[in-house]
């Protein structure tokens, strides 16, 4: 799969596991998994840091197996989920940097392109958001707002 704003193609990235059984050299059973998953998300991590924490101290390649549920689904189910998505806000955090980055540096052409570029991938992840009501129908990116969080 290409990338979006690229003529490349994005290879280096972590691949899933191929058989989706449950591994035989996993000691934990679902009910402990979904412990830690609330251990590690009332400690303050995000949803993919979890999931390497699982996959890296505790050997769980992918916990959906195992549980029959998303960390994500879990977070929900113990009303321990972000009010932001974890993939928008790493967006708008990269944007405010970029904004930073140009208010010092004012003749960076390529950087106010890639500010364009990566604004225009936050509008279509919000559009997704709000129609899977994952987000409110009247939150609204605006690049003076953000700098302001």
């Amino acid at each position: 799969m290409g990338r979006m704003h690229t003529h490349r193609h994005g290879k280096s990235h972590s691949i899933r596991p191929a058989t989706l059984q449950v591994p035989s050299w996993t000691k934990l059973d679902a009910k402990e998994i979904e412990e830690l998953v609330t251990k590690y998300a009332k400690e303050g991590m995000t949803p993919s840091q979890i999931g390497i924490k699982l996959r890296d101290q505790h050997s769980i390649p992918l916990a959906k197996v195992i549980t029959g549920k998303s960390i994500c689904q879990m977070l929900e189910q113990n009303k321990l989920i972000s009010e932001m998505p974890e993939d928008l806000d790493n967006m708008v955090k990269k944007a405010v940097g970029l904004q930073r980055h140009l208010k010092e540096n004012k003749g960076d052409k390529r950087n106010v392109r890639s500010l364009e570029l990566i604004e225009a991938k936050v509008h279509r992840l919000s559009v997704y958001y709000k129609k899977i009501e994952r987000i409110p129908k009247t939150w609204k990116y605006k690049s003076v707002v953000a700098q302001l969080e």
